[in-house]
């Protein structure tokens, strides 16, 4: 069998990406459905945090993401090995509205092939929280920021290309099954291995409209699906509904954050700040803030390392935002917000021959555990410049109990504090 094309019948390298391109695709939507599935019972109020269940689900997104992105690289050398390439001619070239469906249909599934694994892969690189691809290469795409709008759109995208892929892969079935059980030629068999002697197609040429037809409906496509990243409901595509509610609630948070500061009390107010946490998930860092918290701060910088005041800080978990796993850590095995709604810091400040730290007690669910914070500080006249950071292990918070898997999900969580305040007069 001839490696090449002819104008009877395609080559094997033709036959090896064919099907190769249909075990890859069809292997990544049967996972990315039971993903998906899981991960509406995950969001669903009544789940109980299993950790086998996150695990699971967790497992077969990285694999529909490597496969998806190998269906990607598979689908681009297969069209440019076809234009690149004779294309056998149809064999029934006479039947003019068959002849020109089945082209436009060719050309939208080889839209598809394309469409669907990179908007999903464009929405990996802009999620944060997500299950990762397993190749070496990292997780981030050029020119692709980590943006919730970013993620909801091109979610809402892979959303109707996969539908695309699946109606355009249903027609060219089903006109295969036409050929063999009606037609009785030759046209499947042009596909299939050891196909034999084939009949030579009568002469013909290839007409441009097929393929402007198909971009019409690609253009089409793409403009729902832009239109229903705008959309306030779900689309059944996982994290487009999460990406656009962390936006709404980043909005929200840095309102609530500047009504905390204006009322914290104490005789330095809170101008600007920020209090963030990172995890690490299945091995890559996923970073979050807190929109809202309140401050009081009673601080006398000493001229000698000594006592120099105290700070509380009050902070509401529900205005956590952590990408696509806010939801997830609002849980009951994770913050269970709706028991445990606040954290809180106490602690005395010190200054050190070097730097300062707060010595207290951090308040997280109903465990309060001892926390030594350093911290540096830099003043500017009546204005103070505050950073941190330091890690808690969540198991000592009973965090995740139910994850023991720290390859899964990370012990060590990383607190990172900054904020600018104002020496009350």
């Amino acid at each position: 069998m001839s490696a090449q094309n002819t104008p009877s019948s395609y080559g094997s390298i033709s036959k090896s990406f064919h099907w190769l391109t249909a075990l890859l695709l069809i292997s990544a939507f049967v996972l990315g459905l039971n993903a998906s599935d899981l991960a509406h019972e995950i969001q669903s109020p009544g789940f109980d945090g299993s950790a086998e269940t996150l695990s699971r689900a967790m497992l077969l997104f990285s694999i529909h993401k490597t496969i998806g992105v190998a269906a990607f690289f598979t689908a681009l050398a297969r069209i440019l090995w076809a234009l690149n390439q004779p294309k056998p001619g149809l064999l029934h070239p006479e039947n003019k509205p068959e002849a020109l469906a089945a082209e436009v249909v060719h050309w939208v599934l080889y839209g598809a092939m394309v469409a669907t694994p990179l908007t999903g892969w464009i929405h990996h690189a802009a999620s944060t929280g997500f299950a990762p691809i397993w190749w070496p290469f990292g997780q981030e795409l050029p020119f692709v920021p980590k943006s919730d709008n970013i993620a909801a759109l091109f979610g809402a995208l892979h959303w109707v290309a996969t539908k695309a892929l699946l109606i355009t892969v249903g027609l060219h079935v089903a006109g295969a099954l036409k050929h063999v059980v009606i037609d009785r030629d030759a046209t499947l068999r042009r596909m299939l291995p050891k196909s034999g002697d084939l009949p030579v197609p009568p002469a013909q040429k290839h007409s441009p409209v097929p393929a402007l037809a198909a971009l019409v409906i690609w253009a089409a496509v793409l403009t729902g699906g832009a239109m229903l990243a705008q959309e306030p409901h779900d689309h059944s595509a996982p994290n487009v509904a999460d990406s656009r509610a962390d936006s709404a609630d980043a909005s929200a948070a840095s309102t609530a954050n500047q009504d905390s500061a204006d009322a914290a009390r104490g005789n330095w107010i809170v101008e600007d700040g920020s209090l963030g946490l990172t995890i690490q998930q299945m091995g890559s860092g996923v970073s979050g803030t807190f929109g809202s918290w309140q401050a009081e701060i009673r601080f006398d910088n000493p001229s000698a390392p000594g006592p120099a005041g105290q700070v509380k800080v009050e902070i509401d978990i529900a205005s956590l935002s952590l990408g696509t796993v806010t939801d997830q850590a609002m849980g009951a095995d994770y913050f269970d917000v709706a028991s445990y709604p606040k954290a809180r810091f106490e602690a005395a400040l010190e200054r050190l021959e070097t730097g300062y730290q707060a010595v207290g007690t951090l308040s997280i669910r109903d465990k309060s555990l001892p926390l030594t914070l350093p911290f540096d500080l830099r003043f500017d006249g009546d204005r103070a410049v505050m950073s941190s950071q330091t890690s808690v292990n969540r198991l000592d918070f009973e965090i995740g109990k139910g994850t023991q898997d720290e390859g899964t999900l990370g012990f060590n969580v990383v607190l990172a504090i900054a904020l600018t305040a104002q020496k009350s007069r």
